[in-house]
């Protein structure tokens, strides 16, 4: 049984896709964290974001940290599915899913995998101001 999902995509990331992949019958709580586009940062307004990844290693990355949240959490599964491109305000650019007998263990895996990928992952964002555009979480 496939315990982990990880996807980079162009397409519209699917919550339905996270959650269908992590539900299983031994599991009592199912978590998710889903990351959105917001209007501002900083008391600045912002127009779109764009992301670009280095796949080969955002995906070894990925698959990482969805084995160590295994492994930590005492959870059954975990989808980690990341977007790549142009988003608009209110659109997704992360959903985390994570599966387990018992709720906590799927809250912490989700946090957990949604602070690391941010630290770790080879993901990166530039966000769009009337005024210009600056890169930003530029991490390994």
């Amino acid at each position: 049984m496939k315990k982990i999902s990880i996807k980079i995509q162009t397409e519209k990331l699917d919550l339905k896709d996270c959650y269908d992949f992590v539900t299983d019958d031994s599991c009592g709580g199912i978590a998710a964290f889903i990351g959105t586009v917001r209007n501002h940062t900083n008391s600045k307004e912002v127009l779109k974001l764009e992301f670009t990844a280095y796949h080969a290693m955002a995906i070894k990355e990925m698959e990482k940290i969805a084995h160590k949240a295994l492994e930590k959490f005492s959870i059954e599964k975990i989808a980690i599915h990341h977007a790549e491109g142009l988003l608009n305000i209110g659109d997704v650019p992360v959903i985390i899913t994570a599966a387990a007998a018992h709720r906590k263990a799927a809250f912490e895996a989700c946090q957990y995998a949604i602070d690391t990928l941010k630290e770790t992952v080879p993901i990166w964002k530039k966000e769009f101001f009337a005024d210009g555009e600056v890169w930003v979480n530029a991490h390994p």
